[in-house]
């Protein structure tokens, strides 16, 4: 409880002998005068009363009740003394009244270190805290499915000596298309479906700006960047003008990998995908490969995997084939070394090799957890997310 106390005392109404009378905390009673022995007078009976709330300082509480009823922001005797009498005063009284104000405010905080020094420790004890205890537990958020599964992807290269590589998701075409043996007007151009920044026209094509449709321009970047050996595991956000369907999204992610070294094969480029397909699915799935077309590799593979929900007996999964096809991979187009070897020599294709895959972590996160439709993964529905906490 905050202590009682008397109230302010005026020059002329009561002489220091007199009787303290209890009064609410916001009667300020205004100042007689302001002549020094008028000012005296009335900031003695403020010393008074302070004096008084000051006997019953026996607590942390109390300590606390008398700092708030004092030097409280807001609600603070002083601050309501000085709202009545300083801020009222003339201006040849302000500076007899701040300085009796000043020497009131020290006294009052002479008071609550005094308080300090004089609680007994056994009553400051019972207010602090036992670090012994428990603390309260906070719950923390579900890992979203597709960081969830981004992570377990990186996690499985990592173990295999890949490092992550990172680049911008606004990308200039050279790095997008050029450089990975997409040259102006190659029909393979038009099935990215590519978003471009508006107003580049005057630009030469190289340099204009897109949302990159796949991660695949980080590979040029750092092999720009760094001579063989090189494995790096590109995990990251693309961008592709397609119609939202249960299978389809304009925003969706992919992990991409590449190896540069010597004498690297296309049975590296097999054991490597066979190894983190059954890392991520489990020991007993199988990898087949079938040629295929990209830009930037030759040869070039789509991969299959058999069906790791039904063993292969067939189910809607795998469209009751037993294989689900999942990524795309080949051996690094030389074409694409030269475009390296610009920036760094050591990309000779006479001299390395070296293979590249992707695939989409979108539809990885969609079989795992049996989602079907991708939009919920991009809708934010909590109803949704719980479900993985």
């Amino acid at each position: 409880m905050r202590a009682t106390h008397p109230p302010l005392l005026s020059a002329n109404r009561y002489p220091l002998t007199a009787t303290i009378k209890i009064m609410p905390d916001d009667a300020i009673p205004p100042l007689s005068g302001y002549s020094e022995p008028e000012l005296d007078r009335a900031f003695a009976a403020v010393a008074a009363e302070v004096e008084f709330s000051a006997q019953s300082l026996r607590t942390p509480g109390d300590k606390e009740d008398f700092r708030l009823q004092w030097l409280g922001r807001k609600q603070g005797r002083l601050k309501l003394i000085s709202d009545a009498w300083l801020k009222s005063a003339p201006p040849d009284a302000k500076k007899l009244i701040g300085q009796r104000f000043n020497t009131l405010k020290a006294r009052i905080e002479q008071r609550l270190d005094a308080a300090a020094s004089t609680i007994p420790a056994d009553a400051l004890d019972a207010q602090a805290i036992d670090i012994t205890l428990p603390g309260a537990r906070r719950p923390l958020g579900a890992e979203h499915p597709l960081i969830r599964t981004w992570n377990e992807i990186v996690a499985i290269f990592a173990r295999m000596g890949y490092s992550v590589g990172v680049g911008p998701e606004v990308e200039t075409d050279y790095y997008n298309f050029e450089s990975l043996n997409f040259p102006p007007g190659h029909p393979a151009r038009d099935t990215q479906d590519t978003l471009v920044v508006a107003g580049q026209e005057r630009k030469p094509l190289r340099d204009r700006l897109l949302l990159r449709t796949h991660t695949s321009p980080v590979q040029i970047r750092t092999m720009e960047q760094q001579p063989p050996p090189l494995r790096i595991v590109i995990p990251g956000k693309v961008h592709r003008n397609d119609a939202a369907d249960a299978t389809h999204y304009p925003i969706f992610h992919q992990v991409e990998g590449l190896c540069v070294d010597t004498n690297i094969t296309f049975a590296d480029l097999k054991g490597t995908l066979d190894f983190a397909m059954k890392a991520l699915f489990g020991s007993s799935v199988k990898t087949r490969f079938f040629p295929s077309f990209f830009p930037f590799t030759e040869p070039s593979a789509d991969v299959q995997i058999s069906c790791p929900f039904c063993g292969q007996a067939g189910c809607r999964k795998c469209k009751f084939s037993g294989w689900i096809e999942l990524l795309g991979c080949g051996m690094v187009d030389p074409a694409v070394f030269e475009f390296a070897r610009l920036r760094q020599p050591a990309y000779d294709p006479k001299k390395i090799s070296g293979f590249a895959f992707g695939m989409g972590i979108d539809r990885v996160a969609m079989m795992k957890y049996g989602i079907g439709d991708i939009g919920l993964l991009y809708s934010g529905d909590l109803r949704f997310l719980e479900q993985f906490a």
